[in-house]
């Protein structure tokens, strides 16, 4: 089964956020957190094209920010991503 990611770093309400509503829903999610380690941020600005955390992946699909996945759960396709990227 592929993951969901959430690339974060410590000092991040965003990412607490995004953090809190996957563990609200029962997702299980893998974090990666890019302050502790650069070469992940490399990876992460790579797959993303992005800058900012969080970046929030769902398999190959890629969210976004929390609100991009805040968006998604109150718009109910948050349910259908997963189910569709989680294989």
């Amino acid at each position: 089964m592929s993951a969901v990611i959430v690339y974060s770093t410590a000092m991040c309400p965003y990412c607490v956020r995004a953090k809190q509503l996957l563990q609200r829903k029962g997702i299980e999610y893998r974090e990666i957190r890019v302050d502790l380690d650069p070469e992940q941020m490399q990876i992460m600005r790579k797959s993303s094209r992005r800058r900012s955390v969080p970046q929030i992946f769902i398999g190959a699909y890629h969210v976004g920010g929390y609100d991009d996945l805040s968006d998604l759960d109150m718009q109910g396709k948050l349910d259908d991503i997963l189910q569709q990227n989680l294989i």
